[in-house]
């Protein structure tokens, strides 16, 4: 035996007097070739079995990640007596109600009730109407209340709700509301509310109370049968019984009431404004509307003019069971006129 097999078998023995069993021979062709009649790397060789079970693990295939939908903030949730903003020691309330589906952030639609700047509140049937359609149009619908004349006079209602804007815009984050989009809409005494939202910026000095720091104006604006031209004769009789009440005057000539015309501060910034008026309205003529039609067309601002066929105030029928176009369709109009300022701008 030449000495590298001697010292083979003797390192084998010594292995199997400690324990170890022998390793099986394989007849397989020999990886490294030593000059022996049975090469050592034959000898040597684990069994496959042995290599597998000491290799290392595969890395596992680990399915592909799944991706999470973000979860919708506030969907379909309606928020009632929110304090906005609060005036001569006043809380002033508005609901916030949010869209149905989606996720937002969305824009928002303001709602101005009527009732002469003497009564109403947040709460104005004619401005649910419009609710249900805003919401499954992906908005956000908030209705407000403001200060009210006599106690109140004029410009106490401007301000809640330049006010109410700022409040919005400064908690856009909270409630999932998109700050670049916010529009406005109202109904006779709250339609020229509306319409002084959309055209009077922060020269008229109604910018007063919280969130300064915030910007009041709006992106889109929807004026139904709201008194534009204050100083017009046609608002006269209107004007003989609010006009104390609100300015403290009557008198057409009177300053206060050419301060107060939204056709006043009409410039080729403001607004798009929809105005939807009623041909047989004879508390707030239809000429107000056409007399803010032309000063905003004048300058340049997109408006249209909706002449509601048969329509009283408040639209409703003189005649008839409905007017032209009926309440219905006067929505889908005001929807399609948010979708195209408000939406399409997003």
């Amino acid at each position: 035996m030449t000495s590298k097999r001697f010292v083979l078998a003797f390192a084998v023995l010594i292995l199997i007097a400690c324990g170890v069993p022998p390793v099986p021979r394989m007849d397989a062709a020999p990886l490294i070739e030593d000059g022996l009649d049975t090469p050592v790397a034959t000898l040597m060789r684990l069994p496959e079995a042995t290599l597998r079970a000491t290799a290392a693990p595969a890395t596992p295939t680990l399915p592909p990640t799944k991706r999470v939908p973000p979860t919708p903030l506030n969907t379909g949730i309606a928020m009632r007596d929110v304090i906005y903003c609060t005036n001569d020691g006043i809380p002033l309330k508005m609901d916030i109600l949010f869209p149905f589906n989606g996720y937002g952030p969305w824009p928002a639609v303001l709602y101005v009730h009527g009732g002469g700047w003497i009564g109403g509140s947040k709460l104005d049937q004619f401005g649910d109407v419009d609710v249900p359609a805003l919401r499954e149009g992906g908005y956000i619908a908030v209705a407000v209340s403001y200060r009210l004349a006599p106690q109140y006079p004029f410009p106490s209602m401007i301000q809640d709700v330049k006010c109410a804007v700022r409040y919005l815009r400064a908690h856009a984050a909270e409630y999932n509301l998109d700050p670049d989009h916010i529009g406005v809409r109202g109904a006779s005494a709250g339609g020229h509310i509306a319409a002084l939202l959309a055209t009077a910026d922060e020269s008229a000095l109604w910018d007063v109370g919280e969130y300064a720091n915030y910007s009041s104006r709006v992106q889109a604006a929807v004026n139904m049968f709201g008194p534009a031209d204050l100083a017009d004769a046609s608002l006269a009789p209107a004007l003989s019984r609010l006009g104390p009440l609100l300015f403290g005057t009557s008198d057409l000539t009177d300053a206060l009431l050419h301060s107060a015309s939204p056709v006043t501060y009409v410039s080729a910034d403001d607004a798009p404004m929809l105005l939807i008026h009623g041909d047989r309205d004879t508390l707030v003529p239809l000429k107000q509307s056409s007399l803010l039609l032309a000063a905003l067309t004048a300058e340049g601002v997109p408006a249209e003019l909706i002449v509601v066929q048969g329509g009283e105030h408040v639209f409703e029928p003189v005649t008839g069971d409905f007017t032209i176009p009926t309440r219905a369709q006067i929505t889908g109009l005001m929807l399609d006129f948010f979708n195209t300022y408000l939406k399409a701008a997003n």
